[in-house]
């Protein structure tokens, strides 16, 4: 699938890695599955780079504008499932 993964120019390479591989765990969780624990942690490591909630509303529309991809509902499913379990989309 071709489209882009959103991030700030702001950002050091370290916190642009740390982002994409968040949005990538996402795109995993809705081609294959993914492991809820792992997710929750990228997320956390998400939210250390995007800590204000307006920042991560508008960088997962981007990502789910291009490429049809929920953050918001992914991470929803993630918090109501059991730990342990695969998050699939």
């Amino acid at each position: 699938m071709e489209y882009s993964y959103p991030f700030s120019i702001d950002w050091s390479q370290d916190e642009i890695v740390t982002v994409i591989q968040f949005f990538q765990r996402i795109e995993q969780a809705y081609e294959k599955g993914v492991d809820r624990d792992d997710l929750l942690e990228d997320y956390r490591k998400f939210k250390k780079v995007v800590p204000a909630k307006s920042e991560e509303k508008q960088f997962g529309k981007e990502f789910e504008d291009s490429s049809g991809y929920s953050l918001y509902q992914t991470i929803k499913k993630a918090k109501s499932t059991s730990a342990n379990q695969m998050i699939k989309m």
